[in-house]
């Protein structure tokens, strides 16, 4: 007979979402991706110099998946559009891909408390969402090398080799005085641009072509 004792902790677990993929407090390898790069995303054998702007043909990353339960943290800040098309398309992203996603939302007034709990989390990699996150960013990111960062529908003006970044005209802003893309354009963060940034950004990542702005149309 089911004991009520059990069905408690049943129904618990089920609220909680709470699994053995979701533990993160064991260690675990580098992660591999599932599936490689296509043709014409980049010559791995030959990088372009660092924070160099590379453009993948149109699906080149399509191929690539993260290993289940993949560890991802979304860092966020704002609730503009713009935002949160990210925010939808990312945690629509790591749902389909069986990510084990976690939320950090950094407070406006004091966003690098933000980015420290999300990286005290020890994901595989940081997903930054929202403007208000790019000048706090380019301050911490240089002096925590070991973390993977991936920032999308914006980049740092000058990225270390952990910082990754998926632009598209449109996008652009840069922080550090240096503002919007004159082109910038709210209305260009669609859905289906914003599903593509997440996964060409990830798939890059896991391959480890890392330190880039990879620009998407």
């Amino acid at each position: 007979m089911f004991r009520p004792l059990a069905a408690s902790l049943v129904a618990a677990l089920l609220l909680t979402g709470c699994s053995s993929t979701d533990d993160w407090s064991d260690p675990r390898p580098v992660p591999v991706p599932i599936g490689a790069l296509g043709a014409g995303f980049v010559d791995t054998a030959s990088l372009p110099a660092p924070e160099s702007t590379i453009t993948p043909s149109p699906g080149s990353w399509d191929g690539v998946h993260p290993p289940e339960g993949y560890r991802v943290v979304l860092l966020t800040t704002g609730s503009d559009a713009p935002t949160s098309a990210l925010v939808t398309a990312v945690t629509e992203w790591a749902d389909a891909e069986e990510v084990s996603l976690r939320t950090v939302t950094a407070d406006a007034a004091n966003p690098v408390d933000g980015i420290v709990e999300a990286m005290d989390l020890k994901p595989d990699l940081v997903v930054s969402a929202g403007d208000g996150l790019v000048d706090p960013l380019a301050l911490v990111t240089p002096n925590h090398l070991d973390q993977q960062f991936l920032v999308v529908g914006a980049e740092l003006a000058e990225p270390t080799g952990n910082v990754t970044a998926v632009d598209w005209t449109g996008a652009s802003f840069r922080g550090e005085g240096l503002g919007a893309a004159s082109a910038y354009d709210p209305a260009s963060f669609t859905a289906e641009r914003s599903a593509r940034a997440i996964r060409a950004g990830a798939a890059a990542v896991l391959h480890q072509v890392t330190g880039f702005v990879i620009w998407i149309s």
